[in-house]
């Protein structure tokens, strides 16, 4: 049962931490462009292109089959324990080998837009 009250008093204010940084974020649109604030700063806008690749952000199919890929080959060198400590290497060197492809490839075949971008800028 303490167990349970330390875990459910860590979330608490773990959730209270999120509010608090949430509540002090502000987010500004193509509105607010020019506002002026009394410290000086103002909020200025740009055009940013985009890669949107919304099929699979995390990379989690290059990253499996990579990890995939990686063990088998691993999993050929050595013998005993140096065959797991080999197909364990291999898999993690697997794992982001596919991940980088699939990202790579993402960034060279992904469909791009234009975003208007706002920010507080403090000069």
């Amino acid at each position: 049962m303490r167990t349970f009250h330390n875990t459910l008093a860590t979330t608490l204010v773990g959730l209270g931490m999120l509010v608090a940084a949430s509540a002090q974020a502000q987010t500004y649109g193509p509105r607010d462009e020019g506002r002026r604030f009394n410290d000086g700063s103002r909020v200025e806008c740009r055009k940013v292109e985009v890669a949107n690749n919304a099929r699979d952000q995390n990379r989690i199919a290059g990253t499996a089959t990579g990890a995939v890929v990686g063990g088998l080959l691993g999993n050929q060198v050595g013998g005993g324990s140096g065959r797991k400590v080999a197909t364990a290497a291999g898999a993690v060197a697997g794992g982001l080998v596919g991940r980088n492809v699939q990202g790579r490839n993402q960034e060279r075949n992904g469909q791009r837009v234009v975003e208007t971008r706002c920010e507080r800028v403090y000069r």
